[in-house]
């Protein structure tokens, strides 16, 4: 599964998760770091890529388009890039099952 990393996450992390998820990519990495949310979702669309946000407006734009693309809101507040790291890694299974099933278009992960 590849993953596209919000600004609100760290550029860090698809190089910390490679192991796990390659061919992630943080937004900054496509020249869309500053980039509104309608062309981070197109861009994520047309690339194969699932969102992965701390941003609600996500969530949002999830369930009043649906997929593509999918969609993973980490409900984390203030925290360490470990901890973000540490959290995708803990739920691997459930991401990858996620990106397989065909009718999901949101996961939430705590």
């Amino acid at each position: 599964m590849r993953l596209l990393f919000d600004q609100n996450l760290s550029h860090r992390l698809p190089t910390r998760l490679v192991d796990v998820y390659p061919d992630s990519r943080h937004v900054r990495d496509v020249g869309l770091a500053r980039a509104a949310d309608d062309l981070v979702w197109a861009h994520a669309r047309d690339n194969g890529l699932t969102i992965v946000s701390k941003d609600a407006d996500f969530h949002q734009r999830s369930f009043l388009y649906g997929a593509p693309p999918k969609v993973i809101w980490l409900r984390r507040g203030n925290c360490s890039t470990t901890v973000i790291e540490q959290d995708l890694r803990f739920h691997q299974a459930t991401v990858l099952a996620f990106g397989d099933d065909e009718a999901g278009s949101f996961l939430e992960l705590p």
